[in-house]
C-alpha cells in the first residue's frame, strides 16, 4: 500500500510538472506578444517530460497521460484496477498546474489550453495519429509499464518536442487527456475538449494493437 501511494504522488507531481511547464510556457507566449515562440515553446514541452520521466519513471513508470495508462493496461503491462487511481492523481496534478497558472497569469484566455485551427475531423486524425507515434515509442522503450533508463527518457521526450513543434500551430499537439481537460476547466474554455480526450485514447490503443503484430512479446505480456 506504501508503495502504491508513493506512485499515486509520483503521478501528481510529474502531471503538475509537466502541465505547469507548458501550459505556463504558452501563456507567458500569449500575454506577452510571443516572448517564448512558438519553437521554445515545444522546446519546454519536451524538456520538462524528459526531466519528469528521469525523475519518476522508476517510481510510477512516469504517465502522466491517462491515454497511456489505459494503453498499458490493453497490453497487459499494467493492471486494470490502478488505472482509476492513476487517472485520478494525473487529473488531480493537471488541475493544480492551472490554477497555479490561472493565479499567475489570469489574463491568459485559455490559459494554455487546446485549441484547433482545423476542422473538427482534421484535428481528431491529426491527435490520434501524434498520440498513436508517441504511443509507439513509448511501448518499445518501456519496461513493463516503466518508462526508465536514458534511451526512454530522451526518445519520448524528443517524441513530444518533436510533434509539438511542427503540429503546435495547428491543435496545440496535445496527445494527453488531463493536459487538455484541466486548462479548459479552469479558464472555462471547453471548446473541442471532446476530441482531445477521445483521439489521444484512440491513437494510444491503436498503436499497441499495431506493435503487436511487429513485437508481440514487447507490447503484450500475454500474447
Amino acid at each position: 500500500m506504501e508503495k502504491m501511494r508513493k506512485n499515486y504522488i509520483a503521478e501528481a507531481l510529474g502531471t503538475f510538472s509537466m502541465v505547469f511547464c507548458g501550459t505556463a510556457a504558452m501563456s507567458i507566449n500569449e500575454v506577452m506578444n510571443g516572448a517564448v515562440t512558438h519553437v521554445g515553446i515545444g522546446i519546454t514541452w519536451g524538456f520538462i517530460v524528459i526531466a519528469m520521466i528521469y525523475a519518476f519513471g522508476e517510481i510510477s513508470g512516469a504517465h502522466f497521460n491517462p491515454a497511456v495508462t489505459i494503453a498499458f493496461a490493453y497490453a497487459k503491462k499494467f493492471p486494470w484496477k490502478e488505472v482509476p487511481r492513476y487517472i485520478l492523481a494525473q487529473v488531480i496534478g493537471a488541475i493544480l498546474a492551472s490554477l497555479v497558472v490561472w493565479y499567475l497569469f489570469p489574463e491568459s484566455e485559455t490559459l494554455g489550453g487546446t485549441r484547433t485551427e482545423l476542422i473538427w475531423h482534421k484535428a481528431f486524425v491529426m491527435e490520434f495519429l501524434l498520440t498513436f507515434f508517441l504511443m509507439l515509442v513509448i511501448i518499445n522503450v518501456s519496461t513493463g509499464s516503466k518508462e526508465t533508463g536514458v534511451l526512454a527518457g530522451i526518445a519520448i521526450g524528443g517524441v513530444v518536442m518533436l510533434e509539438a513543434l511542427f503540429a503546435g500551430p495547428v491543435t496545440n499537439a496535445s496527445m494527453n487527456p488531463v493536459r487538455s481537460f484541466a486548462p479548459a476547466l479552469v479558464s472555462g474554455y471547453w471548446v473541442d475538449l471532446w476530441l482531445y480526450i477521445l483521439a489521444p485514447i484512440a491513437g494510444a490503443l491503436v498503436a499497441v494493437m499495431s506493435c503487436k503484430l511487429v513485437k508481440a512479446d514487447n507490447c503484450c505480456d500475454e500474447c
